[in-house]
């Protein structure tokens, strides 16, 4: 039985034009595998249509009715490459020469797909494959941090376009790499992601994400990391824009004495919404993944955090941690938090947990007794929450970036209030 057929009544196929409307200025490309790629994946989405509520991944997020309030139009994605280059460079036009070990990663069937049922804004990304950039690290690369600059990337969202990217990105045996991706724009667009990341035995990868768009994008990312054994990833997200974000991450990790870090932090206000979807498979044994993420929600605004752990049987010896903290400013605030733990294994170590809370009236008691403004003691409470998150990343400019960024948000907030934030009874 296909994965279509077996979620058929959860699907809302007419509600595919909203992802497929513009597909059709795309001009056929010279690589014969891209047009027949982006044909299944115009077929899948017809059939299946975009995510709704119906599914369970999708549930607190209504994805479709964003979008039916936007009027966009298909525009070639604004991408920037500076820093570390070396080993970066753009789709060739036409795809023209296009190295054989990005096609076979492009055609790979979306991750989780059978289980979930769910993965439509990955065929979206197929149907529109056109922009991108391949990062191709060769074996044995090191990089010493204070001498080697990051790869950075910028995507800038332009008012009314729809946007499409896929990155590639290869990480060969013992070889490092880091990343750095500045969201950013004005208006209203949505531009779709799809990243897949394949790091070698041994490899070591960091990959940080400033997502900072604008109030009224839609911003929809799917991670694929497959991990070889002894590699390491690093990733860390900070959102602080789009009217509605959803980070999908979904990590393999198929060799032993690897390591995955997944943290983030979110600051949300106004009416945004910020999913963050996380789902680490344990293929092997004696591997370790963590998820730690924290979350500041004010006004009306919206997060939601999914987190699986997934120890398959042969994955003895599994190290799975996973927590979720959030701070509700405002009584109107939301937050929808679902931490799992999947365990076939029976000698693992794997804990979850998730809280959500106001600010501590004791704690600020106490620091205004000592003579600190209302303001600046709830401000330093929220950074020292948050911080907690931000002080695992191990890349010194891009702790200092994030630590700027939620610095500025909280002067915004304190501006925007007045003197203080109120909780609403």
């Amino acid at each position: 039985m296909s994965a279509i057929a077996k979620f058929q009544p959860r699907y809302r196929n007419d509600n595919a034009a909203l992802a497929l409307k513009e597909q059709a200025v795309l001009q056929p490309s010279s690589a014969e595998w891209v047009n027949a790629l982006r044909l299944r994946a115009v077929a899948s989405l017809n059939e299946t249509g975009l995510p709704t509520q119906k599914l369970e991944r999708w549930k607190y997020t209504n994805l479709p009715a964003k979008l039916k309030k936007m009027d966009l139009t298909y525009k070639d994605a604004d991408i920037t490459l500076s820093g570390m280059t070396d080993y970066a460079y753009s789709f060739p036009k036409g795809f023209s020469g296009f190295p054989s070990f990005a096609q076979e990663m492009i055609e790979q069937t979306p991750p989780s797909n059978e289980k979930y049922g769910d993965m439509m804004l990955w065929q979206a990304g197929n149907a529109y494959l056109k922009d991108g950039f391949i990062v191709d690290v060769p074996a044995d690369t090191k990089r010493n941090s204070k001498a080697v600059k990051a790869l950075e990337v910028t995507y800038t969202g332009h008012d009314g376009a729809q946007t499409s990217v896929r990155q590639i990105i290869r990480v060969a045996e013992n070889a490092e790499f880091t990343l750095i991706e500045y969201q950013l724009g004005a208006g209203s667009y949505w531009n779709n992601v799809v990243t897949q990341i394949e790091l070698g035995q041994g490899a070591t990868f960091k990959h940080y994400r400033f997502q900072e768009n604008s109030d009224a994008a839609v911003i929809t990312q799917n991670t694929h990391v497959m991990m070889a054994g002894n590699a390491e990833y690093e990733a860390f997200t900070i959102t602080t824009g789009a009217n509605l974000s959803r980070n999908q991450v979904h990590v393999d990790i198929n060799g032993e004495h690897s390591v995955a870090r997944l943290n983030g932090v979110n600051m949300l206000d106004g009416k945004e919404l910020a999913d963050t979807t996380i789902t680490v498979e344990h293929h092997a044994p004696h591997c370790r993944s963590f998820q730690n993420y924290r979350t500041v929600v004010d006004e009306i605004a919206t997060s939601v955090f999914q987190g699986k752990i997934h120890v398959h049987k042969p994955a003895q010896k599994t190290d799975g941690y996973q927590m979720a903290k959030s701070l509700l400013l405002s009584g109107q605030a939301t937050v929808n938090t679902k931490p799992e733990l999947e365990i076939y294994a029976d000698d693992v170590k794997c804990s979850h947990g998730a809280t959500t809370g106001r600010l501590d009236d004791d704690a600020l008691f106490y620091m205004q007794s000592r003579g600190i403004p209302e303001a600046q003691a709830r401000n330093l409470l929220i950074e020292a929450f948050v911080n907690e998150v931000v002080e695992e990343v191990t890349h010194d400019d891009v702790k200092e970036q994030a630590t700027h960024i939620i610095s500025q948000w909280l002067h915004n907030l304190s501006s925007d209030d007045g003197e203080e934030a109120q909780w609403l009874e």
